[in-house]
């Protein structure tokens, strides 16, 4: 489903107003939980939470910044947001890129620990173990649909199988994707024109896609966007505007690939809007609550068999 982003507001406007348990609750907020400890370091993430909800859906937030730079604050706003509107969220950190540390794949795995973390520890957190998602900006977004998508794939549950709970389920029912990175061939040629001093992927990756095709290919959510592989709900948001994730290569061309398998696929442009801008906009921020959330919930296909009757076709 192909949403324009005012019909999408008014559509979440629409559906906030008729779901009885719509209502604003008081936010917790419980900072710098160890998650996991991979290579000596500790991964960190912030629980935002709405008080008084039993078993709150929760989305685990993963931030970006070209791999290289972010930290979970980055997720404050929407983590309180979210909250107040009856959704937990986990922020988290992960390794970023610097000389000596293991970056690719280990930021994959960071960002998939936090996943098993929080199943593994839903009763503590209070969350609820079979509503958990993802939502990512940009290289965040890159994250959370490989753990999504690939999570299982030897090349991301090889390694740290001396974590607690690496043998908990990293399935997710939805990914929410902020101007996200899904090619990271097509990246690559964009940072060619865009940012040819910067190539960020080919740093993450370590290599050119002369040097090694298959790394890009492995790295691509893309390449797992398969039939068999995307029961996992996304909502692709992107701006117009946006210089630095192309999203005719990215976002359009990832939801038409996965269009056709079980789940929804919905895209929310953003007319006008450059790279970060999406993520302050109060009308994406509907959308996000009343559509994507409304997958982590029982009212799920109600929700959305409302929502299809006010998008735009696609």
């Amino acid at each position: 489903m192909r949403l324009g982003l005012w019909s999408a507001a008014l559509a979440a406007t629409m559906m906030m107003t008729t779901i009885a348990s719509a209502r604003e609750y008081e936010v917790v907020v419980r900072d710098d939980i160890v998650f996991a400890e991979h290579d000596g370091t500790k991964l960190l993430g912030d629980l935002y939470l709405p008080k008084g909800l039993d078993k709150a859906p929760v989305l685990i937030a993963v931030h970006g910044g070209g791999w290289q730079i972010g930290d979970r604050k980055f997720y404050a706003n929407w983590g309180a947001y979210l909250a107040k509107n009856g959704y937990a969220v986990f922020a988290i950190e992960y390794r970023l890129m610097k000389p000596g540390v293991k970056t690719w794949p280990g930021a994959v795995y960071d960002a998939k620990a936090a996943v098993q973390y929080v199943r593994a520890q839903a009763s503590e957190l209070g969350v609820d173990p079979a509503r958990i998602g993802l939502i990512g900006d940009s290289a965040g977004a890159h994250l959370g649909a490989l753990v999504a998508l690939a999570g299982e794939e030897p090349l991301f549950s090889t390694e740290y199988r001396g974590d607690p709970h690496a043998a908990v389920s990293a399935k997710v029912k939805t990914v929410i994707g902020f101007y996200g990175v899904y090619d990271m061939i097509a990246q690559w040629e964009h940072d060619q024109i865009s940012r040819p001093r910067d190539n960020i992927s080919e740093k993450f990756l370590g290599a050119s896609p002369m040097v090694s095709r298959k790394v890009f290919f492995d790295a691509s959510p893309m390449s797992y966007a398969t039939v068999d592989k995307n029961a996992t709900r996304f909502l692709l948001i992107h701006g117009t505007n946006d210089d630095i994730v192309d999203p005719a290569t990215q976002s359009e061309r990832f939801q038409r690939l996965t269009h056709a398998g079980p789940a929804p696929v919905d895209i929310a442009i953003s007319a006008g809007a450059r790279h970060t801008d999406p993520t302050a906009s109060y009308f994406v921020r509907a959308v996000v609550v009343s559509l994507a959330l409304s997958y982590l919930s029982v009212i799920s296909a109600t929700v959305h068999r409302s929502m299809s009757r006010h998008s735009t076709p696609g």
